[in-house]
């Protein structure tokens, strides 16, 4: 049985998480108590922007830590500074916590984010490709900054092993968020000349992957998504919406004028989040992590569909 402390239980992909760590000695952390936590999972309040990692992993000496706390969708009125808090400081909190206390494997969701956006982005994107998430986003510009402290790490402390997963965009059942925001407008928004591919995984399929990242899985770093990708236009086709194309410069224009008038929490710099979003290559989760995602990323999507009645 092994000692698995997790960080940002109460977030979606811990709540799958805790049902699949049933043989295991299970202590889940965050801000406040899970909303499904079974029986035998022991809960222990914890914010990564404070002195509680050190204090908390100190007390419970895990073999393994899943680090899953992190700002993916910031409330309106968060700052950047808190949301690096978080993401960045909050993760070299847990990772020197690690090291002090003998931790033998650290997991972290880490994103396909990560690579950036940009229109010379290798399609697929593998492992090897260089980390390059942009400023102006700051949740990129963030798991860019906690790869690079990873990687750090583990010159300084080989002996702590670690999984770093590149997920692509998680769906399951009840999943709203900035992007799934997307998909209930009345019509795709598209740049002109871009498809604006995506990849998914669900959420169970993370679960399983992390389970076993936490277990029995090899160390390394490991692009998370399904089979495929969707562009706008087989998006809106499933769903049996139309999509409204904008050239970069027309809607760069409308985000200058919305944002300041409070009609759009999006700038400008958004265009490119639609036009140049990383497709994951899939190839090492499967050959050498040793996980094929039972939902292709279109199979992703259409179970997402169906729940949120589009």
């Amino acid at each position: 049985m092994t000692r698995i402390l997790i960080t940002g239980a109460a977030g979606m992909v811990g709540h799958s998480l805790l049902s699949e760590l049933k043989d295991h000695q299970v202590f889940a952390t965050d801000l406040h108590r899970p909303d499904f936590m079974p029986d035998e999972v022991t809960y222990l309040r914890m914010d990564v922007t404070t002195g509680e990692p050190a204090r908390v992993i100190s007390k419970v000496k895990p073999d393994v830590i899943v680090h899953l706390a992190s700002i993916v969708t910031p409330p309106p009125k968060m700052g950047r500074e808190t949301a690096y808090a978080v993401d960045v400081e909050g993760t070299r909190k847990v990772v020197n916590a690690a090291i002090a206390n003998g931790v033998r494997r650290l997991v972290v969701t880490s994103s396909g984010a990560a690579y950036g956006y940009h229109a010379d982005n290798r399609v697929p994107l593998r492992e090897q490709d260089p980390l390059r998430g942009n400023p102006e986003f700051p949740y990129s510009d963030h798991k860019r900054q906690v790869e690079e402290l990873l990687a750090e790490a583990r010159k300084l402390a080989p002996e702590l092993e670690q999984v770093v997963l590149r997920v692509g965009t998680v769906l399951g059942e009840g999943t709203e968020n900035q992007i799934t925001a997307l998909f209930h407008k009345p019509r795709l928004l598209a740049v002109s000349g871009s498809e604006s591919p995506f990849v998914f995984i669900w959420t169970r399929d993370l679960a399983r992957i992390l389970k076993r990242a936490a277990t029995d899985g090899p160390a390394g770093i490991y692009n998370v998504a399904g089979d495929g990708a969707l562009g706008v236009g087989d998006l809106a086709k499933a769903m049996n919406k139309s999509v409204l194309r904008l050239p970069p410069w027309s809607l760069k224009a409308a985000l200058s004028i919305a944002r300041p008038l409070g009609l759009s929490r999006y700038g400008p710099e958004q265009v490119r989040f639609l036009q140049y979003r990383p497709v994951l290559d899939n190839t090492a989760l499967k050959s050498e992590f040793g996980y094929t995602p039972e939902k292709t990323s279109a199979e992703v999507f259409d179970l997402w569909k169906q729940q949120a009645g589009l």
